[in-house]
């Protein structure tokens, strides 16, 4: 029987996981998407390296004990690992909202997922479509209901109630300047706003010699915004998994294009769950 505990993980930085940088013209580096919601994701076996990883540099006796022991040239046995990961999915998207200037956005699957992996909202009633925050501001059309605007169009919310619950402890949503700005959205608009809230870059390589393009390279990236919170799910076969020490929150960097300022996020780990 496994232990349950699970992470979550909030954007300090944008992050990319996905397509490595190519060299083709007008290559674009998508990251990888819940196939379902098509929002983004972190798998669990980039989750799984990062940890396997800073454990290594720490005690290599530890790496194999939690992280299984790998083939080597000097034996072929292995074993399995005590501790397990699932993906990263989002619960909460920061996308730009005139008048706000940011609202967090998710949808039902994401939040009956959260549900599923945080045992203690398992009582809880999934937020209905098109609800918000009590006390969103909205850009003051004079109708009956409250209109967000958004690059792509306008959105009326339903209903209005508190939606504290369904934020994880210590991330940004949940700053007191920022539980109103919480909406849910229907599952079908998720992934069309997922692709208007995301970081894109455009890059280029420079010649060695001089400053000018190099052959004509050019790069799209895209990546998760600044403060999106994601969750993960870990599996324990036995007590004791203690990555950070007495510490249940570090800083950690994710995926690739850590060089420039991709990557880093603060990482919080939930107790054992009954």
């Amino acid at each position: 029987m496994y232990k349950r505990r699970y992470g979550i993980l909030e954007t300090k930085s944008p992050l990319h996981v996905g397509a490595s940088a190519g060299e083709e013209t007008g290559n674009l580096n998508l990251i990888f998407r819940d196939q379902f919601t098509q929002t983004g994701i972190v798998p669990g076996s980039s989750i799984r390296g990062r940890f396997r990883a800073d454990i290594r540099r720490q005690d290599r006796a530890l790496e194999s004990e939690w992280f299984g022991q790998a083939v080597t040239p000097d034996s072929s046995d292995t074993t399995e690992a005590k501790v397990k990961f699932e993906y990263a999915s989002l619960v909460w998207l920061p996308v730009f909202c005139p008048g706000q200037p940011i609202v967090w956005v998710t949808c039902p699957w994401l939040l009956r997922r959260y549900q599923q992996i945080k045992l203690d909202l398992k009582d809880e009633e999934i937020p209905a479509p098109y609800t918000a925050s009590s006390g969103l501001v909205d850009k003051g059309i004079s109708t009956d209901k409250k209109v967000l605007f958004f690059n792509l169009g306008f959105l009326e919310i339903e209903t209005e109630t508190d939606l504290d619950a369904w934020v994880p402890d210590g991330t940004c949503p949940q700053e007191s300047q920022n539980k109103n700005r919480l909406v849910v959205v229907d599952n079908n608009d998720m992934g069309m706003i997922h692709d208007m809230a995301l970081y894109r870059q455009s890059r280029v390589k420079l010649a060695d010699d001089e400053k000018k393009v190099d052959g004509g390279a050019f790069f799209n990236v895209e990546a998760l915004p600044e403060a999106s919170v994601l969750v993960f799910p870990i599996a324990l076969r036995e007590s004791g998994w203690k990555p950070f020490g007495d510490d249940s929150t570090a800083e950690l960097y994710f995926g690739g294009l850590e060089s420039i300022g991709f990557g880093r996020c603060q990482v919080s780990l939930s107790e054992e769950q009954a």
